[in-house]
């Protein structure tokens, strides 16, 4: 399951950008994408660092 996911979101990731035409705008938008990701994975550990160590958020 967990494969089949993971193949699915790199099909996808490829896709888009396989038919953009200018090699710098192709090259920005990876590095974009790569920001992207490393920020919402961030994000989501900071989160759950946060409950597993029984912050308050209220």
């Amino acid at each position: 399951m967990h494969m089949k996911t993971t193949l699915l979101i790199r099909e996808i990731y490829l896709e888009g950008f396989r038919n953009l035409g200018n090699y710098l705008l192709k090259n920005y938008m990876k590095i974009y994408a790569w920001f992207s990701f490393t920020l919402i994975a961030m994000g989501l550990y900071a989160l759950l660092f946060r409950i597993a160590t029984g912050f308050a958020f209220v």
